[in-house]
């Protein structure tokens, strides 16, 4: 099944977000799309519980995701989902949104805690992001306790109850992390890997599909429906192979550097 991956829904989003935003317009054109193909959203703890219990999930599901808590998701989004009566799952990256945990790294406008009320009680399911959006796998154990804790406190003391879903900060995990994920208190969480979502994946790494802001209809459309996608996402492949190279080198440094001191 599809799962997208939003983030910022801006008419001039800024240029740390430009390229992951998706436009006002675009947005409303693919929810109208999810809609006349007959897809049936859900939230993700929906997705999870319904694989859990073996119960059937609808004809044709699809997840609507959104990363990070970008002001835009109340503005934009939600009018749009309201009104097809789509729910989705916003994921927080808790220091970046306005308010008494704001910790300054948000690289737009960010919703305050309020909207993300106001989301929860339309129907919008809020899970974890971590607290100031690091790569989880290159934590240590205690900086990484540290990120889960503190984020799923916030949330949970914010909105008077645990969140259930997580997503990975840039898609990255590992088995510490998931393990970590798991502790922490959250039944599934997403990573990326542009592809679709398969129960054989397992509930702490489903796969999503990033839409962009050069997403066209078209393309949007074989997203929904699974076609074509390594093409689709040839470059990002490519880019992810790469760095995952430059990823493991640092580990590697900062494991030999630990073991002299």
């Amino acid at each position: 099944m599809p799962i997208l991956m939003y983030h910022a829904v801006a008419s001039a989003p800024s240029d740390a977000t430009r390229a992951l935003s998706v436009a006002p317009e675009a947005f409303a054109e693919q929810m109208a799309l999810v809609g006349d193909l007959g897809l049936t959203p859900v939230t993700t703890a929906g997705l999870a519980a319904a694989w859990r219990s073996g119960r059937g999930l609808p004809a044709r599901p699809v997840l609507i995701t959104f990363d990070d808590g970008y002001e835009g998701v109340h503005r934009h989004a939600l009018p749009v989902l309201a009104r097809h009566g789509f729910p989705a799952t916003l994921f927080v990256t808790t220091g970046w949104l306005r308010g008494a945990h704001d910790t300054g790294g948000g690289l737009d406008t960010m919703l305050d805690w309020q909207q993300v009320r106001d989301l929860a009680d339309s129907g919008v399911e809020i899970g974890g992001h971590s607290h100031t959006h690091p790569q989880l796998d290159q934590l240590d154990d205690s900086a990484l306790h540290a990120e889960l804790v503190r984020s799923t406190g916030i949330v949970a003391a914010e909105l008077g109850a645990r969140p259930l879903s997580f997503a990975y900060p840039y898609g990255y995990s590992s088995h510490r992390v998931r393990q970590a994920v798991r502790a922490a208190g959250y039944a599934q969480a997403l990573a990326v890997g542009n592809g679709l979502a398969r129960r054989r994946q397992g509930p702490y790494a489903l796969r999503r599909l990033t839409v962009r802001r050069g997403t066209g209809i078209e393309e949007f459309e074989r997203l929904l429906r699974g076609r074509a996608l390594a093409r689709a996402f040839a470059g990002d492949r490519a880019l992810t192979r790469g760095y995952a190279v430059v990823r493991r080198a640092r580990q590697a440094r900062r494991k030999a550097l630990g073991s002299r001191v």
